[in-house]
């Protein structure tokens, strides 16, 4: 992020890789049915995706909304070249407006949208609440705003492995570190209802894979969840909070949890509230 949120945000733990960015791909498309089911938005509404990174979201949206105008923000101006080109590849036609900027610093006018989507940028910051204020000021008065993040603490598998778990929990430390939140999943409601919002309801969207669901175990156990945490490994090792070889034995743990007998689980929560009408004054 740009230095004017400095104190209040956190660096992007997993990177800007082309990997990385695959791998939002193919969480955002395997999850999409789970994460996006009863996002909808009338026609004529004016929608702010804030942390809109490569796109992945963004397509979605877009195409569950074929009627409403998105404006879509990032602070990166690489990830927002990627996101037009993904968007214009496979949803050609959609009505979406990009801008570059921080959420801190947002260039609209007070109350300029009906609806606000953050999905899995809270965990990213070091002072949600604070964001989710911020974004009062440019929300109406009844309008809504959703919020989606996951949270590693919801991670079970079969078959179980104390090295696995240790993999994860390095990653959660590792976010952590960078002043981020990777458990922030089960923090939306308070945090919401700390920002102002009201008719906040919660509800966790929950995946559960197994050989039975061959699409959830490849898109989501192997090229989400375990790229996610693979991909940590250097920086693991670089903070001495694991050796190479219980790191590399968590990984296979996890990979055995993707085979034909393993099974896995986690749960991402869904927000949405409403900017009550004295929403003139937020983030003042």
């Amino acid at each position: 992020m740009t230095s004017p949120e400095a104190s209040v945000t956190a660096g992007y733990v997993h990177g800007y890789s082309e990997r990385e960015a695959a791998r939002l791909g193919d969480q955002a498309d395997t999850l999409a049915a789970l994460l996006h089911a009863g996002t909808a938005y009338p026609a004529g509404s004016r929608v702010l995706e804030i942390g809109c990174g490569v796109g992945a979201q963004t397509i979605h949206l877009a195409r569950a909304n074929p009627g409403a105008h998105i404006v879509a923000v990032d602070h990166a101006n690489d990830s927002l070249a990627q996101a037009r080109a993904r968007v214009a590849a496979h949803a050609p036609g959609a009505d979406v407006e990009w801008h570059q900027a921080d959420l801190f610093d947002l260039p609209f006018a007070e109350a300029e949208f009906d609806h606000v989507f953050v999905c899995f940028v809270l965990e990213h910051l070091s002072d949600p609440r604070q964001a989710l204020t911020a974004l009062r000021r440019v929300l109406r008065p009844g309008g809504t705003i959703t919020v989606i993040e996951g949270d590693h603490g919801s991670a079970f598998f079969h078959p179980a492995s104390a090295y696995a778990q240790a993999a994860i929990e390095r990653q959660v430390q590792l976010q952590s570190a960078a002043g981020g939140n990777a458990l922030i999943g089960r923090q939306v409601q308070p945090l919401l209802a700390q920002a102002g919002y009201e008719d906040i309801v919660v509800r966790p969207r929950t995946v559960y894979a197994d050989q039975t669901r061959p699409a959830l175990v490849d898109g989501f156990t192997r090229n989400t969840f375990i790229a996610m945490v693979a991909s940590a490994r250097a920086d693991a090792l670089a903070a001495g909070l694991t050796t190479a070889a219980d790191w590399d034995r968590g990984i296979t743990d996890l990979h055995r949890t993707a085979q034909a007998d393993g099974t896995f689980h986690y749960t991402f929560f869904k927000a949405v509230a409403v900017n009550p009408a004295s929403a003139a004054t937020a983030g003042r």
